[in-house]
């Protein structure tokens, strides 16, 4: 079972690295045009919150504090780097701010979480 799971995280690890080293390619292996003219973005952007929001509201319900505390850290690094992303994007401040202050949000929870887990719960 450990190792099913580590090859299906790495395998998901390794599609976001294509993402993010050749979109286009990987958009057309998705089965989306490789620059979306509709909501193909978007709709892939809201299925993948919402599996992320899952597992975060999964965690919290078994009270699996440590794995929340890995949960919210990575979060953390998403939510900066959509904040550089955004920076670089749009770059105004609102959104920028949005992002950054999601990620310090994540940051707290993280730690909160993890002196949970170190607590017994």
């Amino acid at each position: 079972m450990l190792l099913t799971c580590l090859v299906g995280g790495i395998l998901l690890f390794a599609i976001g690295v294509r993402y993010m080293t050749a979109p286009e390619a990987a958009a057309l292996t998705f089965g989306i045009p490789r620059r979306p003219q509709a909501l193909e973005l978007h709709y892939v952007t809201g299925l993948r919150n919402m599996w992320l929001g899952g597992l975060a509201i999964a965690f919290a319900l078994f009270r699996d504090w440590r794995a929340l505390a890995l949960w919210f850290a990575f979060a953390a690094v998403v939510c900066f780097a959509d904040a550089f992303v955004a920076a670089n994007s749009v770059g105004r401040w609102p959104h920028i701010a949005f992002h950054a202050g999601c990620g310090l949000a994540s940051v707290g929870l993280s730690v909160a979480s993890w002196r949970s887990h170190l607590k017994g719960g």
